[in-house]
């Protein structure tokens, strides 16, 4: 079976998402990897007994150093694929030269990069929004498109539109990991 690691900050709903919908079914999660040592998705892993590396990023002097830590990390695990499920770090090319990865991002790409990305996308001037699952590289949210999910803003508040993109979000990682092993 193939094996995946999954990078996330917050609160995990997504790398939930996978554990429900792929984990030990589709592949196997062999490693979840947060720098956040209060990130909710702690848990999601401890409930399902899921490898869990906490790697505080404010304890290394720079970016470089932490990229190098969590690279040697996910070595040790070895997965065929890494995704970044709402991983809250510009990854340096010390990570993007060496893993090969995927990142969840709530826009679509190339449209609003980098913070922010669903409030600017609900404000701009195009009809729709949606999610993107790109493969990451040393450009922010450059990657090549692996898949793309629309959404109609048409008679959607902040909040309607907020809730479709967390939910096309966890469609588009799914569907992406899927294809991509």
């Amino acid at each position: 079976m193939k094996k995946i690691a999954v990078l996330f900050s917050g609160k995990g709903t997504n790398f939930a998402h996978i554990v429900k919908h792929l984990h030990g079914k589709a592949c196997e999660v062999a490693v979840a990897v947060t720098n956040n040592p209060h990130a909710e998705g702690i848990e999601v892993a401890q409930k399902a007994g899921i490898a869990l590396e906490i790697i505080y990023a404010k304890a290394y002097e720079s970016r470089e150093a932490f990229d190098a830590v969590v690279v040697e990390r996910l070595k040790g695990y070895a997965p065929d694929l890494t995704v970044l499920a709402g991983f809250m770090r510009i990854l340096t090319p010390v990570f993007t030269d060496q893993i090969k990865a995927i990142n969840l991002h709530p826009s679509l790409l190339p449209r609003h990069k980098g913070l922010h990305a669903i409030e600017k996308s609900f404000e701009d001037a195009y009809d729709e929004g949606g999610v993107s699952v790109h493969w990451v590289t040393s450009e922010l949210d450059g990657g090549e498109i692996i898949t793309q999910k629309r959404i109609a803003k048409k008679g959607l508040d902040f909040e309607a539109y907020h809730d479709a993109v967390r939910k096309a979000e966890k469609e588009a990682l799914t569907e992406a990991i899927m294809h991509v092993l």
